[in-house]
């Protein structure tokens, strides 16, 4: 395994979409062809699945340095109502291009800090949102909390509201990690929100644990992951710290790469770590996630419905994602559009009656074709190819990844071995066109390792 980490450790995407932002063809795209594209996936969508809502909430009061996400630093909390009534004033503008109610599947709060926001903001937003909506018999509900600032309250709150999933962000629970990356918060506040939350009657509660972080090593992990032993949360999100400082600028250069852990060391961390996830009775699913057998991603897992987009693994799949707030991207399967990155901005747009996108991706035939093979890929580490196929393949790299006994690659397609599993985005990049053309020379990724 050391050599296969040191040969493939190369740069590449996570491929939370295809194509992956970088490669977007901004020439080619519009906000009018957006709009047609939204308009036609709703239709489609809402009769046959439902929609899905991601809602971004970007306010923190401070920087973690190990965050890639768009954010906005501030303590000023008199923010609040003038972002979510842009927030509302958005969702209306995509709703005057609705031609039926509209029946939701799945809403997710993301960030930022979603908990940043008082409880009472929080039921203005979803009350805004869910009137003159449909909820979908399986609809589900889930937000990203901060332990350090997650209350009773907003728990109460938005489990009333029809949340049942909540997501805290651990890292790691080393207090010298903890202080190179900005996020200090104990155990024992860990325990108590998560405590709370299911006694309150959270159905899935997870857990996000990064390796490859500054000042880690295997101790750090395996502490963290035998101290998670104790809460036994239904998911654990366990994936690697993504270093792109030229892309995040000076949020990821709190520290000398020096302090980062090598290649080598991450696998190891990696490897380790998830040895010990799977002792305690986890199940790999998908890339970097795992679950308890009992939770709905494990269940989607083996029915063949996991599902893969800009929010990460869900259990509900839906062709037409709106993003709604700063930087939010939205997906209606044949295209992606993505809104302004500043607050601002944002503001600014949707109180003039814009939908406040600025770029995006009309995707051709060639694209849907490989963003299903790639999402079959990451979802059940295996894909069929079909007649007809008109998509150039890396056969080089798919070779020497089989070669090296990680995948199963012939005529009817690729199989990815438990052995392949960590190596998964190495092989998407095999089908990957855009990498393949090499339009772009500089790096443009995390490391895959």
């Amino acid at each position: 395994m050391k050599n296969l980490t040191q040969k493939y450790n190369v740069p590449g995407p996570r491929y939370t979409s295809y194509p992956t932002v970088p490669f977007w063809n901004d020439q080619e795209f519009s906000k009018e062809k957006w709009i047609t594209s939204f308009k036609e996936t709703f239709h489609l969508s809402n009769q046959k699945e439902g929609i899905s809502i991601y809602i971004h909430l970007p306010f923190c009061e401070s920087l973690c340095t190990f965050c890639a996400c768009h954010k906005h630093i501030t303590k000023q909390h008199d923010k609040e109502s003038p972002y979510i009534q842009a927030v509302l004033k958005e969702w209306l503008l995509y709703k005057s291009h609705m031609n039926e109610t509209p029946i939701i599947k799945e809403i997710h709060l993301g960030g930022g800090t979603p908990t940043f926001f008082s409880p009472e903001s929080l039921e203005i937003l979803m009350k805004g949102i869910l009137s003159n909506s449909i909820l979908h018999s399986e609809y589900e509900f889930s937000f990203e909390g901060h332990p350090n600032n997650t209350s009773k309250e907003h728990l109460i709150t938005l489990f009333n509201l029809g949340f049942t999933r909540v997501s805290f962000g651990v890292q790691d629970y080393n207090e010298n990690v903890q202080n190179a990356i900005h996020r200090v918060q104990s155990f024992e506040q860990v325990k108590k929100v998560t405590e709370l939350a299911r006694n309150i009657g959270y159905s899935s509660i997870s857990h996000d644990i990064i390796f490859g972080l500054p000042h880690q090593n295997l101790d750090c992990v395996t502490k963290t992951i035998t101290k998670t032993k104790e809460l036994l949360p239904d998911r654990i999100s366990f994936y690697s710290y993504a270093h792109v400082p030229w892309i995040k600028g000076v949020g990821q250069r709190g520290f000398d790469n020096n302090d980062l852990p090598s290649g080598k060391e991450k696998r190891i961390l990696y490897e380790v770590g998830k040895k010990l996830l799977l002792e305690l009775g986890y199940v790999e699913v998908g890339m970097d996630h795992f679950s308890l057998p009992t939770d709905t991603l494990f269940k989607a897992s083996k029915n063949k419905k996991l599902h893969r987009n800009f929010m990460g693994y869900t259990s509900q799949k839906t062709d037409l994602m709106i993003g709604l707030g700063m930087s939010a991207i939205s997906d209606s399967w044949s295209a992606f559009a993505q809104n302004v990155k500043t607050v601002k901005e944002y503001e600014m747009l949707v109180n003039k009656g814009e939908i406040p996108i600025f770029r995006g991706h009309i995707l051709s035939d060639i694209d849907l074709e490989v963003r299903q093979h790639i999402l079959n890929l990451m979802c059940q580490f295996e894909t069929k190819w079909i007649q007809n196929q008109e998509i150039q393949i890396n056969k080089f790299l798919l070779r020497e990844i089989e070669q090296d006994g990680l995948i199963k690659s012939d005529a009817l397609g690729i199989q990815i071995y438990e052995e392949g599993k960590p190596f998964v985005r190495n092989v998407c990049m095999a089908l990957d066109q855009y990498l393949l053309s090499k339009e772009k020379e500089q790096q443009l990724f995390s490391m895959t390792v």
